[in-house]
């Protein structure tokens, strides 16, 4: 099968003449054969200009948890924007949101609502240098914590991870990195030796609790339980940066799934089913300086009435009889990656997929595991690259770089058509591994 992509080719190139590379975020420039362009989604479906129809692992890169346009969402949507789409001021659904996210988040005592990750990360270290008086923020080789200059540092660095803090983008001020401090994580002696030396330095050790940005790599037995003990230890705040995670695996994020509790924890994406709404919350000390210690938050559309609504009844629907839609999120994905596993190994080609369902990853590599960015980082990508293209061509949509999502929409006959295509797509690399 080759997908007719014809009509969004016009459209990049129309695109190219008013937006940067055509795109609306860089990462949408990554896609093979070019950035594509929709027309409207549903359920575990995406159509494009071209009367193309894909399944789709993509969602939204990662926000889309329930299914696009999922009924419910869509009806608590319509019902908010039909009162009114912004006041200025506050309403009933903020407190509503508020009290579930206390019930549901382990962390969570007080919460602030923003409207993407990168504002609500920031939220949370200017909290956590405030309540501790110390400048230093300690961070982890591969996490990615948002586009901001101090939050941009080290996403990418060298495959060994060493050396001083690295800013990664073109443009950013010099002295974005100058109170970053970078380790190896899932290596506490890495840590506590830093925080041996330098910890009533440190504000804050933020951290993605499992890593999904450099591959979904869940932590070491034990690891971030003595995270845990070394930031109360030296008097640090410990934030989870649960952007990805958050919802996602667990409906109380990857501290409810691994029962180890931050300090401060970040949430977006699947927090509202695809709404722009985030939200930083945790210990009531730390949130209250907000309110009575000088913590400048801000935003206009904090707690927008229809953001808040999506995120209720996408909260409400995975609570639903007891999460059972985490087990269906788990056993989708695992299906997925077993069936994967089982194309790859009758074709003699060497993959890699980790990952606790919802969420998941997959290597071109002959390595039994991989447990850090360094690891990661050194397998080659071009083939998976290749792969996610050759998926498109038969109506598959994945991310380039190797996670894959799914929703509560995938059906068992998504995964039957998903394993055909990929086991069409493995013949390619048994012919040509190295492709």
């Amino acid at each position: 099968m080759q997908v007719n992509l014809r009509s969004g080719l016009r459209l990049w190139e129309r695109a190219r003449r008013v937006l940067p590379g055509g795109v609306s975020s860089n990462v949408k420039a990554e896609e093979l054969p070019q950035p594509l362009f929709f027309s409207r989604a549903s359920g575990s479906r995406l159509y494009d200009y071209d009367g193309n129809t894909y399944i789709d692992y993509t969602c939204g890169y990662g926000p889309i948890i329930l299914g696009h346009a999922y009924p419910p969402v869509v009806a608590a949507v319509q019902q908010a924007a039909a009162r009114g789409f912004l006041f200025g001021g506050q309403h009933e659904g903020e407190i509503t949101l508020a009290e579930r996210l206390v019930e549901t988040v382990p962390c969570i005592e007080m919460v602030r609502y923003n409207s993407t990750g990168s504002e609500a990360v920031a939220a949370a270290v200017r909290v956590a240098r405030a309540y501790t008086g110390r400048s230093e923020i300690v961070r982890f080789a591969g996490h990615y914590h948002g586009w901001l200059d101090e939050q941009l540092i080290s996403t990418h660095p060298s495959v060994d991870g060493d050396g001083p803090p690295l800013l990664e983008s073109v443009g950013q001020s010099p002295s974005a990195a100058a109170h970053v401090l970078v380790a190896t994580w899932n290596e506490i002696d890495a840590l506590e030796g830093l925080l041996t030396a330098r910890g009533s330095e440190v504000a804050a050790v933020l951290m993605e609790p499992i890593m999904c940005n450099s591959g979904v790599i869940m932590p070491a037995n034990g690891y971030l339980e003595r995270v845990r003990s070394l930031c109360t230890a030296h008097g640090s705040v410990l934030i989870f940066d649960e952007v990805i995670t958050g919802f996602r695996v667990h409906l109380g994020g990857a501290q409810g799934l691994l029962g180890v509790t931050p300090d401060l924890a970040v949430f977006a994406k699947a927090m509202a089913n695809g709404f722009p709404l985030s939200c930083v919350g945790g210990r009531r000390d730390l949130m209250a300086l907000i309110a009575s210690g000088g913590v400048v938050h801000a935003g206009t559309f904090n707690g927008n009435p229809v953001g808040v609504a999506a995120a209720l009844a996408t909260i409400e629907e995975l609570a639903r009889d007891g999460g059972a839609a985490y087990g269906r999120l788990t056993s989708i994905g695992r299906r997925l990656m077993d069936g994967i596993r089982d194309a790859a190994a009758a074709k003699g080609v060497s993959v890699l997929l980790q990952g606790p369902g919802p969420v998941f990853y997959m290597w071109f590599t002959d390595l039994p595991s991989i447990r850090g960015y360094t690891s990661s980082a050194r397998v080659d990508r071009a083939p998976y690259a290749k792969f996610a293209a050759a998926l498109l061509s038969q109506g598959i949509r994945v991310i380039p770089g190797g996670r894959w999502y799914v929703s509560c929409s995938h059906t068992d006959d998504d995964v039957d058509r998903t394993l055909a295509a990929v086991d069409r797509a493995l013949a390619e690399f048994a012919q040509s591994p190295k492709a």
